[in-house]
């Protein structure tokens, strides 16, 4: 058993446990978009997109391997604070963090989409932070989710699906060491003091897609990992049973 957060000299905000999320919410058709979906977590907000091409990338042309999907993601300039330069405004490519988020967001939604069974067409999936407290990345699957199930359902009304791609939902959550005990889904003051801080990515039938993070202050113990895992686990099934209430499946 975990301690209660009251029992350390952490206290999480709303006397929240350890193993306990942040209030989760998924607003479906925030636009008109094939796949739209306003994601909160607590004080986080992503808006994810989905959008259909009806082409492929070039390195498919004439493969007939089915259809692709990717993904990008931005962090609005008003987001957190201090404020953050728009991407593309200072010369400078797109930062390493933005790069390294939008491929997890791909790999993890191509783990759950057969792509072969899409015609050519190649989904865009784009999140946008709107406001950050901590775990915009794991937010952002979870929300990525949903607008790609929509998404496939535009197609499917559209007649435009041979069969249904979708194999399964996947969540995600942060998982961390604070104060010397295991929390899951971070916000960002806990995020900034945490003495491990990892992002897991699991599948519908709870199998692993992505591992992330590492240790920011000393080395951590086996042992410390299992339990982290066990906790995200536990909650990446909430997070899935809360995604198929709102999806009503």
């Amino acid at each position: 058993m975990f301690r209660p957060a009251e029992d350390t000299n952490l206290a999480r905000k709303n006397n929240r446990m350890p193993d306990q999320l942040r209030p989760l919410k998924f607003t479906r058709s925030y636009t008109d978009l094939p796949g739209s979906v306003l994601v909160e977590c607590g004080k986080t907000k992503v808006l994810c997109t989905v959008c259909v091409q009806d082409q492929v990338p070039p390195w498919m042309y004439n493969r007939h391997q089915g259809g692709w999907l990717t993904a990008e993601y931005s962090m609005l300039p008003g987001a957190g604070s201090p404020r953050k330069p728009r991407d593309g405004r200072t010369g400078r490519p797109l930062d390493g963090r933005s790069f390294e988020i939008q491929r997890l967001i791909g790999r993890a939604m191509r783990c759950a989409v057969d792509l072969g069974a899409l015609p050519e067409v190649t989904l865009w999936i784009d999140c946008d932070v709107l406001s950050a407290d901590g775990g915009t990345r794991t937010a952002s699957v979870n929300g990525a989710a949903v607008a790609v199930y929509d998404a496939l359902l535009w197609m499917e009304e559209q007649k435009q699906l041979p069969k249904w791609p979708l194999r399964g939902l996947v969540s995600a959550v942060s998982v961390g060491i604070v104060g010397g005990t295991p929390m899951i889904d971070l916000d960002y003051q806990e995020d900034s003091s945490a003495e491990v801080d990892l992002s897991i990515v699991t599948a519908s039938d709870g199998r692993l897609i992505e591992i992330g993070g590492g240790a920011e202050k000393k080395p951590f113990t086996t042992e410390q990992f299992q339990s982290m895992l066990s906790l995200a686990q536990t909650a990446c099934e909430g997070i899935r049973e809360q995604q198929r209430q709102v999806l009503g499946i």
